[in-house]
């Protein structure tokens, strides 16, 4: 260790540490280290740089898991996903400059979601801030509007302090992301160590409670309702309130639709489930929202994938909105009822407060949108042009079958990363979600290239779970390079790639909407997915028939390491129900699969 100018008393050495009398002096790429292992942090997704040099060489001595990805952007996204399926936040480390900006989609997509993550930025030295220095960027201006909060360090002994409101701030209220940027020079200053043990910001107070009087105006709603629902979104996940949104809707027989963030929050195969709701939500999920008289949304923020045309969404309904950032209040749609407080808290206040009801009627016609618009799809789509093969069914491979068949082999206990694209939505329809946090997807930014570093945060967090990543040949190709991760780190992640040779939601517009003009959509020369996974060291599959599909999905989750599948999927299938956009969620196209 180099040697610490101080006036104080002399310098003792133990066990490699800096002691000033009783004070424990470290350099600021220490004190980060420290802060991060005093937080609960166990591992960490990074790509080493230049301005990250000296918090790398104290990574290298410390216990933390660090994990090697092949590019910025994986980083972050496994974070992300990692946070998603711990509920502990998510950290990231990247080096000045274009390290740095790589960062930003997956910060991005962790904001839109509201996912508690960290990300740590290295920065040129102090002193050439603002000169164009190499590898300088505005990292905390370019990232003020996709953080919670941002903060750029220059003296070393805020550090303690700012981490500690970092992990604050992420994790508590609305969680969110955090970005930190440490210059160089910080790094390597010394100071006299001390981590806060608790976080004071006064202009910073979450309201967990709700105003007992909105609670009372609710129950009187909800008590004289004849056709209520339920609008669940990811807000119940983070508040781990499933539990009591499951006994308010047994207890008031209360059909619970949720959206592409709150899939879990509530049993699929519940009785009472009607899925996901909104553009390519179910039938009967999007009927009963037109229908209802009392919509209770909690957690959910009304985006317009959800609500299609607002002067159509729930037109009859009272609206009950429970959630813990105010801002999110008639933000979108008008709120009758608002209570700002947090999920779980304001849902067990709620309960005792309500009496037990059946809604018949409701119900019953609830089911008869069941059986009159089952999600299903069309027999006979286009296969892709496959030689036979005698004794094979060379029937077409269905994406819906392929992901309905993932849900009843796992006993749906697999959990499930996405690209973005039509796989996703057919992930959202077929795999029935009953617990929290099983579902890790890009809602609110729709990030293509999220889902295979996604795997990779979800299998280090959840070492003894089975972990899918489902992919579109498109969007697997923009972190692709993540692959080599997965091998160096023997990650059992299973990938299947529901290859169509198209980008298939954006060709699913140009059909409907653009004459089948068909511009710059038709993905031509895809690589041949099973010899990439091999080259990676990685076992590869293909299914081409459908009549092999059912034994290569069997083999691949029997697999006791990672598995690339390539399944050729039919080229033009499309995911329908489809609200188009402007249109109410009462005019959806194919219903029935036509």
């Amino acid at each position: 260790m180099p040697a610490i100018e101080s006036r104080k008393q002399a310098v003792f050495l133990r066990g490699g540490e800096a002691i000033l009398g009783s004070e424990l002096v470290v350099t600021g790429a220490e004190a980060l280290i420290r802060c991060l292992e005093a937080e609960g942090v166990e591992v960490v997704f990074g790509y080493p740089g230049g301005a990250v040099l000296s918090i790398y060489d104290e990574l290298y001595k410390s216990n933390l898991r660090h994990v090697l990805v092949r590019h910025e952007q994986g980083a972050a996204h496994a974070a992300d996903a990692y946070a998603r399926a711990t509920g502990k936040p998510g950290v990231c480390i990247a080096t000045s400059g274009p390290g740095a900006t790589n960062l930003v989609t997956g910060i991005a997509t962790a904001y839109m979601d509201s996912v508690p993550l960290i990300a740590i930025t290295g920065q040129v030295a102090t002193f050439l801030i603002g000169k164009d220095a190499f590898q300088e960027a505005d990292i905390t201006g370019i990232t003020m509007p996709i953080t919670k909060h941002n903060y750029l360090v220059k003296e070393a002994s805020d550090l303690p302090r700012v981490i500690k409101e970092a992990f604050h701030i992420a994790t508590t209220g609305r969680p969110g992301p955090v970005l930190i940027d440490v210059p160089r020079d910080v790094t390597t200053t010394s100071f006299p160590f001390e981590y806060p043990d608790v976080v004071d910001l006064r202009s910073y107070r979450p309201t967990y409670i709700g105003h007992i009087k909105q609670i009372t105006s609710a129950v009187n709603a909800i008590q004289k309702a004849k056709r209520p629902l339920l609008y669940v979104g990811g807000g119940v996940v983070a508040a781990g309130a499933q539990t009591e949104l499951l006994l308010l809707a047994e207890k008031m027989n209360i059909p619970v639709t949720m959206t592409l963030m709150g899939l879990g929050a509530f049993p699929g195969e519940h009785p009472l489930s009607l899925g996901m709701l909104g553009m390519h939500g179910t039938a009967y999920a999007n009927f009963a929202a037109s229908h209802c008289d009392l919509l209770i949304a909690i957690g959910a923020r009304f985006d317009d994938r959800v609500t299609g045309a607002i002067s159509r969404f729930a037109p009859s309904a009272q609206v009950i909105h429970i959630d813990i950032d105010p801002a999110e209040i008639s933000k979108n749609v008008r709120v009758d009822i608002p209570i700002v407080g947090d999920a779980r808290n304001v849902l067990a206040e709620l309960l005792p407060r309500v009496s037990a009801k059946h809604h018949k009627d409701w119900i019953e016609q609830i089911d008869a949108w069941k059986k009159a618009y089952p999600l299903e799809y069309q027999e006979g789509s286009q296969p892709q042009t496959i030689p036979s093969a005698e004794g094979v069914d060379d029937g077409p491979v269905h994406p819906q079958a392929i992901i309905r068949t993932l849900y009843e082999l796992t006993q749906g206990e697999a959990i499930v990363t996405t690209d973005v694209g039509q796989h996703q939505m057919w992930t959202a329809q077929y795999f029935r979600f009953d617990r929290t946090r099983q579902l890790i997807t890009s809602g609110g930014l729709g990030t293509m290239g999220f889902g295979l570093p996604a795997a990779m945060g979800a299998q280090i967090g959840c070492p003894q779970d089975l972990v899918i990543c489902i992919a579109g040949d498109g969007s697997i190709q923009m972190n692709i390079q993540e692959l080599a991760t997965i091998a160096q780190e023997d990650l059992p992640v299973k990938v299947f790639i529901l290859n169509n040779q198209f980008l298939g939601m954006v060709r699913q517009w140009q059909e409907l909407f653009y004459e089948k003009r068909y511009s710059y959509t038709a993905l031509k020369h895809s690589p041949d997915f099973v010899k990439v996974a091999e080259a990676y060291g990685i076992t590869g599959m293909r299914i081409k028939h459908a009549g092999e599909m059912l034994s290569t999905l069997e083999a691949a989750l029997a697999h006791q390491g990672p598995v690339v599948v390539d399944c050729w999927v039919c080229m033009e299938e499309n995911v329908y129900p489809m609200v188009p956009a402007g249109k109410g969620l009462d005019e959806m196209l194919g219903l029935g699969g036509q």
